[in-house]
């Protein structure tokens, strides 16, 4: 979960405006020579500009590109909500709530209260989830528990207003597709920025507290979700539901970390000219060089040598392993999971055969 700075209305509305007026101008009024009425309305321009600080036309560039990545994220991150809340809206109506299974988390509280109270779904999603919101706001801040906020409302609106078909009553179709469609929707919800399902809020707030990992935490609250549900409900129910569980974290974990996993490649070795020049040309990978001190043991003298590190994905590993034994079958190579990648040439370039 990342944190968000929301910026202030106002600023967002001057680089808006800013940007128009700048297309306007710059486009249509500067090619005529500035005519009559863009002289006129050009003290008003540089008012403008100077109340956004965008004096100059690095600056102008600058305001008028964070506005166009501002509005092309917050598009993005609206897409992926919305398709999250209708695909855990399908999880629930299409497969567990007739069926009365149930999964860990928040969502889980709320399906375990609908089956005990036969209270609205869409009511007890809210209430279940407004402490964790408060808790976002002070842990991750405003901007997630706003998006939060309204990802949740969404959610309830859809529940309560749309009828989606019961697909099955096979109890582990049911487990296992609603688990699937149920963690896809949180997942979508993550990457756009928000969450339908607190329990991750709190287990990152006690982790803080009382010193333990998020996934301890999360493990201890779903072990008091299922207990619960095997008492009240049946244990039958109980371990179909640990399946639905399975499911949506596994399906979570693979929309949130993505397809592709990557992994860091750190290379000590004796030819290590070659060895990048059969990274780059190749696996057709960038590479980054950093001096180290090699051979800090009993037998050798340390002396300087240049330490390689390349991000590849899974499908390369193999390959390049098998190159790096072509050349150098003494080399000392470390691996590393790497949970996701921005910029460089492995976003860049397809995979080679």
């Amino acid at each position: 979960m990342r944190k968000l700075e929301e910026p202030r209305f106002f600023y967002h509305f001057l680089k808006m405006l800013t940007a128009i007026l700048n297309t306007i101008i710059y486009n249509y009024y500067l090619p005529m020579k500035l005519n009559h009425l863009s002289r006129l309305i050009q003290p008003l321009l540089d008012l403008i500009w100077k109340l956004s600080g965008a004096e100059t036309d690095y600056k102008r560039a600058k305001y008028y590109r964070g506005l166009l990545v501002t509005a092309k994220s917050g598009f993005k991150d609206i897409l992926l909500i919305v398709i999250g809340i209708f695909s855990a809206a399908f999880g629930f109506k299409g497969f567990l709530l007739t069926n009365h299974f149930i999964d860990g988390g928040a969502t889980g509280i709320a399906l375990l209260t609908t089956a005990l109270t036969k209270w609205p779904l869409y009511v007890l999603v809210i209430a279940v989830n407004i402490p964790f919101i408060f808790l976002g706001w002070r842990v991750v801040g405003r901007g997630f528990a706003i998006k939060t906020a309204l990802a949740i409302a969404g959610l309830a609106i859809v529940l309560a207003t749309i009828t989606f078909p019961n697909v099955t009553n096979d109890n582990l179709l049911v487990a296992v597709f609603g688990g699937f469609f149920l963690g896809a929707g949180i997942g979508f919800a993550i990457r756009g920025g928000a969450v339908i399902d607190g329990t991750e809020v709190l287990a990152i707030y006690l982790s803080k507290k009382l010193g333990t990992t998020i996934g301890d935490i999360i493990i201890i609250i779903n072990v008091l979700i299922f207990s619960a549900a095997a008492y009240f409900l049946s244990i039958e129910i109980a371990l179909y539901s640990m399946i639905t569980y399975l499911a949506a974290s596994k399906t979570l974990d693979f929309l949130v970390e993505g397809i592709e996993e990557y992994i860091g490649v750190t290379i000590i070795a004796n030819h290590t000219e070659e060895i990048k020049h059969m990274i780059i040309n190749t696996i057709g990978r960038g590479v980054t060089t950093y001096q180290g001190k090699k051979g800090f043991t009993k037998q050798t003298v340390p002396r300087d040598t240049e330490i390689i590190f390349t991000v590849i994905t899974r499908l390369e590993l193999s390959k390049l392993n098998v190159e790096i034994q072509k050349i150098d079958p003494n080399a000392f190579v470390v691996m590393h999971s790497v949970k996701d990648i921005k910029g460089g040439v492995i976003k860049r370039r397809p995979l080679k055969g």
